[in-house]
Formats: C-alpha cells, sequence, structure tokens
C-alpha cells in the first residue's frame, strides 16, 4: 500500500472513520470553502511544538529564519518565546516593525545591505549586524557615527566546510558569496578592522554552512574550523547557524532536534573554551516546513499514451517554485481519502506557460482522483509563500492558521486589483 507516511503532517491533522483529513477537527473541505483554493494552511499549534523543542533541545538562544515564511501574524506568535528573529532585507524587517517585534532580538542578515537598510535597523536598535565584507564595516562605521550609535557586530566567516546538500543552498564553501574566509586569513582581518574601529563593537562571529543537511558530521567541522577564531579573539556571541534537515518524501525522515543539540554542544565543550559566551543557532526551515499544506483544485487531466498522465492544478510555481528552482521533491494525497492507496502515478503540473511548471514529476494518487477534486502537498510551510510571484499575472493565494481554537486568515489572497495597483495609468 503506497499510502501518504503520517509524519509529514503538521501536529494537529487526523482522519475521521471515512479517511478524510481534518486539521484540529476542521474537516478540509471547510477550508476551501472559505478561502477557496490554491490555500497555504498552517497549523500554528505545530510550530509552537517545534519552538518549544528547539528552545530545550538547544538550551540556547533560537533565532527563527525570516526568509522561510514571514507575516505580521506569525511574528506575534514567536513573540510570546524567548526567540531571536532574523532579517535579511528592508522588506522583512519592515514586516517586523509593524508586529512590533523587539528590535533587541533581531539579527539583521545579507550580503549585500543597503545604506537606507542599515540606517533602518541602527535607528530600530537592531541587536545584531552580521557583516558581509569590507565595504559594508566601512559603511556601517559611517552610518553610526553620524548616528550616534554603537552597533553590536558579528562578522559572518566562512568555515570551508561543504555541507553535503544542493550547491544553492550550500554557504560555507570557500567559493561562496556570503562571509569572510577563515582560510584566507580575510575573517582574522575583519575582526580586527572592527575591533579597531571605535565607531563599531565587536559582539561575535556568525558562521553558516546551508540548508537541508542531515549529516550532523558537518556541523562538528563548522565548529573545528571556527576553533583558532573562538581561542584568539573569545566572542561574547558564537552563532552557529542552522540547516536542519527536513523530511520532504515518505522514506526521509527529519533531522533530530535533540541529537544535533547534543552534536553542538559536544564539539564546542571539546574546545574547552576559557571564558563565558553566548550561543545562537538558526534552525531554519525546521519551524515551519511540516507545519503547513497547501491544497488544490484539479483542472485538467491529459494523458498520453505511453508516456504519462498530466494533472494540472490551479496553482504551480508561483506559489511554490522550489521544484523548478531546486528540483526539490514532494508528495502528494487526496484529502478526501488520506489512507487510500495511491496507485496511480501522476505528473501534477501548474497553470503557468512555462513547461517547467512542475510541482512534482512522479507524484502517486489514488486511480480514482478526478478533475474538480481537492490534492494537498505537505511540508509547503517554508520557501513556498515567501519565494511566490506574480508569474503569468497570477494572484498570490491566501494564507490560513488554524490551531485547537479554530482557523483565521492570516495573509488574505491577492486579487487583480493589487495587480493593477502599482500601475501608471497616464
Amino acid at each position: 500500500m503506497n499510502q501518504l507516511s503520517r509524519h509529514l503532517l503538521p501536529l494537529g491533522a487526523s482522519s475521521d472513520d471515512e479517511g478524510r483529513l481534518k486539521l484540529h477537527n476542521v474537516d478540509f473541505e471547510e477550508f476551501v470553502e472559505v478561502y477557496g483554493t490554491p490555500l497555504f494552511v498552517y497549523d500554528t499549534d505545530d510550530i509552537e511544538d517545534k519552538v518549544r523543542r528547539l528552545i530545550a533541545a538547544a538550551n540556547w538562544r533560537v533565532a527563527y529564519a525570516s526568509k522561510a515564511f514571514l507575516s505580521v501574524a506569525l511574528l506575534k506568535i514567536l513573540m510570546q518565546y524567548d526567540i531571536l528573529l532574523d532579517v535579511a532585507s528592508g522588506g522583512e524587517l519592515a514586516v517586523a516593525k509593524a508586529a512590533k517585534f523587539p528590535g533587541s532580538r533581531l539579527i539583521f542578515h545579507g550580503n549585500n545591505k543597503s545604506s537606507v537598510e542599515l540606517t533602518d535597523a541602527l535607528t530600530y536598535g537592531v541587536g545584531l549586524i552580521v557583516v558581509d565584507s569590507f565595504d559594508e564595516i566601512s559603511r556601517l562605521s559611517e552610518i553610526a557615527k553620524v548616528q550616534g550609535a554603537l552597533p553590536r557586530l558579528l562578522v559572518r566567516v566562512t568555515p570551508g566546510v561543504e555541507a553535503h546538500t544542493h550547491e544553492y543552498i550550500m554557504t560555507g564553501q570557500e567559493d561562496s558569496k556570503f562571509g569572510f574566509s577563515v582560510a584566507s586569513g580575510a575573517a582574522k582581518a575583519a575582526i580586527e578592522a572592527v575591533i579597531d574601529d571605535a565607531n563599531l563593537e565587536f559582539a561575535g562571529i556568525h558562521a553558516h554552512i546551508g540548508s537541508q543537511i542531515f549529516l550532523l558530521e558537518s556541523y562538528r567541522k563548522e565548529v573545528e574550523a571556527l576553533a583558532l577564531l573562538l581561542r584568539t579573539y573569545r566572542p561574547e556571541v558564537i552563532n552557529l547557524g542552522g540547516g536542519i534537515g527536513v523530511a520532504y518524501l515518505n522514506d526521509e525522515e527529519s533531522g533530530d532536534f535533540e541529537r544535533w543539540a547534543r552534536t553542538l554542544t559536544k564539539s564546542i565543550d571539546e574546545l574547552n573554551l576559557d571564558y563565558s559566551y553566548q550561543v545562537i543557532v538558526e534552525p531554519g526551515r525546521a519551524i515551519v516546513a511540516s507545519s503547513a499544506l497547501t491544497f488544490y483544485t484539479v483542472g485538467t487531466l491529459k494523458e498520453i499514451e505511453g508516456i504519462r498522465t498530466y494533472l494540472a492544478v490551479d496553482g504551480g510555481m508561483s506559489d511554490n517554485p522550489r521544484p523548478v528552482i531546486y528540483d526539490s521533491g514532494y508528495e502528494a494525497f487526496l484529502p478526501r481519502d488520506l489512507g487510500a492507496d495511491r496507485d496511480r502515478n501522476f505528473r501534477i503540473v501548474g497553470k503557468h506557460c512555462e513547461s517547467g511548471d512542475v510541482i512534482i514529476k512522479d507524484a502517486y494518487l489514488p486511480g480514482s482522483t478526478s478533475v474538480g477534486d481537492v490534492i494537498a502537498t505537505p511540508v509547503t510551510g517554508a520557501y513556498g509563500y515567501s519565494m511566490a510571484s506574480n508569474y503569468n499575472r497570477v494572484p498570490r493565494p491566501p494564507v490560513v492558521f488554524v490551531n485547537s481554537n479554530g482557523h483565521r486568515l492570516a495573509i488574505r489572497g491577492e486579487t487583480y486589483d493589487d495587480l493593477l495597483r502599482l500601475e501608471n495609468f497616464d
């Protein structure tokens, strides 16, 4: 029986006696009837459970990467916990400000921050700024002098560790647009440039080796690569990044929070650092990825004899570009019959004028799947909505939050009026 593995579903997912998917006892059709499709549905109880588990596992400061998924409604949930927030643009900072997320709990990333972004960060009182180039160090020094501020900086270093993941989400190797190389001596020079600048405060070191990492040995190598810098400069803050792997397919298992934390803890303890420091970790997509489902409606079925059957839905690469960019794999299922045997192969495609608009190359669904059915793809909580586009002028879908107290709209779906509001009609 090729059934969907339940470990890919969020905490509040269940099925009734007829096999129909429910999220916190809300039938999937209620979401579709109220909000339409395509539709992202996030289980916020699942998100909060992961946050609590990560905080307990690491016993360090946990930073959520807003690039995975960001909304005012989500930040109001995360603010309840002792959690930091990574932002990487003026736009992400604007959302944090709109949610009144405390500036002291923000970490501002980015390899090419503008003067406007840096000024906004200092004005809002961002707690840590991760500097990524000598140009940025000089630029930030000038801005800080004018403002009379003393920004606390983390110097992003490139540890030279090649994590076993997709090349587009590797960030720790020598050939990277991010950070200062440890091996070349650039990291040492950058740290000393910050220390020697009276307008800046050296707070610590930041390193990140990539995303979707399942091999824990990569993290041990990262700490080893940082050892000399840590012993030499005794940074107050050590940010080790994150990138815990998340399961997207039936035969995958998500990274274990506790094992990940133990690996990092042991690796740092073995350095025998003889001073007090704070460790920050960035678990990334692990907080939100498996907390969400995307619902689509089947619009056409096109069988090409002897080749394949195409199943086209009312979304596609505009709401989930990961398969196109990274060749990422996903599962699909019929929420009207969660336990059904998925015995027929389909290629699930979107509605865009692009042959590469493929959501799942080889998707298995029940043979009874037909036009008008709602299908769902699990584990779409990270880098779906946040990377969504208006390609072919398709409006971005709504985002709904559900928990044990019911469901509510977190981000409304776009309309054609939204698509036209920036046009100049003169």
